[in-house]
């Protein structure tokens, strides 16, 4: 059987989950001995990826762990693989507040680049006195072109697939779209050809699974965020378990 240390193949027929263990020799050895025989391993957590890559074992999901949660990496591939992106700059050291205001205009938004999640970290600018205290508090400051939308559009692409996709829609007097910040979710009218367009991301980026989080502004498509933990909200509103989605493409080889 196929190793997965992650649980999210713990349904499909394909995969052994052998959990994530802080320490190797906590493994039994019949585990351990598995592990080292996979020329593929699953879902193997930010601890082990590394080490199973030195080894020169294969990884899914590809660009997973080394970019969760990190917008800084997320953006230097999104501008390295020329996929559109909001310009979005990184900013260290002295005069900064000064270099800012001569990139960017008035609003801008301004995020926490690492680790915030579910829309806390992510603040519209409008005054100099909201961007010092912003900096206060970052370092680096990460800065970033604010594109007036009322929606954007997630997608779920696992093993080349898209599995799920959903507008999420703005409250009401608030810029973010994320669920967890009371956006709402609709299902209705989803273009094919943004869902191309995320497939054409995720293979210039190399994702093995990922929920993308798409806008569409002035005829063109942007791509805003990749998240790898992304919210079950819009799966369970759907009727949808990721569990089943899972054993799926495990059942059709895709895996």
């Amino acid at each position: 059987m196929k190793i997965s240390l992650g649980k999210r193949l713990r349904t499909s027929a394909s995969f052994r989950c052998v959990g994530t263990y802080p320490n190797w020799n906590d493994y039994p050895a019949a585990t351990k001995e598995a592990m080292r025989g996979a020329e593929e391993v699953y879902y193997p957590s930010a601890i082990y990826e590394d080490l199973f890559q030195s080894l020169g074992k294969r990884v899914f999901p590809s660009n997973f762990y080394r970019l969760m949660g990190n917008k800084i990496r997320q953006s230097a591939l999104f501008q390295l693989r020329g996929v559109p992106h909001p310009r979005t700059r990184l900013y260290y050291g002295r005069g900064r507040l000064a270099r800012i205001l001569q990139d960017f205009d008035f609003p801008f938004v301004a995020k926490t680049p690492v680790g915030s999640s579910q829309g806390s970290g992510v603040w519209l600018l409008l005054t100099v006195n909201e961007l010092a205290a912003y900096l206060k508090q970052h370092q680096p400051a990460y800065i970033q072109q604010y594109l007036p939308i009322d929606r954007d559009l997630r997608v779920v692409v696992i093993a080349g697939q898209v599995v799920h996709s959903y507008w999420r829609i703005q409250q009401p007097g608030n810029f973010r779209n994320n669920v967890a910040q009371g956006a709402r979710i609709s299902y209705l009218d989803i273009p094919d050809i943004a869902l191309e367009f995320a497939l054409d991301v995720v293979r210039r980026c190399n994702f093995g699974e990922v929920g993308l989080d798409i806008c569409l502004h002035e005829q063109k498509y942007y791509v805003i965020e990749a998240n790898m933990v992304y919210g079950l909200e819009g799966f369970r509103q759907a009727g949808l378990d990721i569990y089943a989605i899972m054993a799926d493409l495990d059942s059709k080889g895709l895996l």
